[in-house]
């Protein structure tokens, strides 16, 4: 299956409410929040006045941005036209914060005119990164700095046991919601590999040990497993009780492996 997050308007208004949703729990994660912050604090340069995230999606770091720098001009670049909508709503009453509908590989954003870019989950869902990277490279101010943090998809595991079943819904969303599983391994090379220099590199382990926070893994899954004739009804209600029992009982555990990456522009 293709992952929809190629083309997220065409998976309906319902998956953009569904993943905003998501967005907005995952991001209030503690280790996530710590995460967002580390890398932010690593963008902290003298004027730092102009701040653009690419892939933004509904803006659940985007506001994180424009929270941190509350001088900056933070703008957040979507494809998606639903999430952009999204994104709008979500952030009312922010003034330093904007939202534009953009690929993220042909920005309307001239040529050495940003401090610092954003690139927060979303490596792992294109075919192709380069593109994207350069042109971070090419709004860059020479001397600018961009944060790159991913997940290495191929790691995440809801296993408490051998043949967990809700460690099959983990592979099952890895598999139908993720285009490189494997981008952390290729984060250092990617950013040199377009003329940036990397200057930090940090793996992070998130654990979620009773909190809901992986809940979308399963209902999202289950659901297609469901459309497409996989299993019936009754799993999946099965699957999403035994979620929620684990949560309660916090006994859930799951598994998660994020890394940050900061890459400088040289100066001209």
């Amino acid at each position: 299956m293709a992952d929809p997050f190629q083309d997220v308007d065409a998976a309906g208004a319902d998956f953009i409410t569904m993943f905003a949703d998501a967005m907005d729990m995952r991001q209030s994660d503690p280790t996530m929040e710590a995460i967002v912050a580390d890398y932010l604090d690593r963008l902290d340069q003298t004027d730092v006045t102009r701040i653009v995230e690419i892939g933004a999606g509904a803006g659940a770091v985007s506001r994180r941005i424009a929270a941190r720098f509350p001088v900056a001009r933070v703008t957040g670049f979507e494809p998606s036209e639903g999430f952009v909508k999204e994104a709008r709503s979500r952030a009312a009453g922010v003034d330093n914060l904007s939202f534009e509908v953009a690929d993220g590989a042909a920005l309307p954003v001239a040529e050495d005119s940003v401090d610092a870019v954003v690139i927060h989950t979303v490596l792992s869902h294109v075919t192709d990164p380069f593109p994207i990277l350069k042109e971070a490279l090419r709004v860059l101010r020479p001397g600018g700095r961009i944060a790159v943090c991913d997940a290495d998809f191929s790691k995440g595991s809801f296993a408490s046991f051998p043949n967990d079943p809700l460690d099959s819904l983990a592979r099952t969303f890895v598999s139908d919601f993720v285009t490189d599983a494997y981008i952390v391994g290729k984060l250092r090379g990617l950013l040199t590999g377009v003329g940036l220099a990397v200057d930090h590199f940090q793996l992070w382990n998130r654990l979620t040990d009773g909190a809901p926070m992986m809940l979308p893994w399963v209902e999202v899954t289950t659901k297609q497993m469901v459309e497409r004739g996989q299993i019936g009804a009754g799993l999946r209600d099965a699957l999403i009780e035994e979620h929620n029992r684990r949560v309660a009982a916090k006994t859930l555990y799951g598994f998660q492996l994020f890394a940050t990456a900061i890459g400088t522009k040289p100066q001209m």
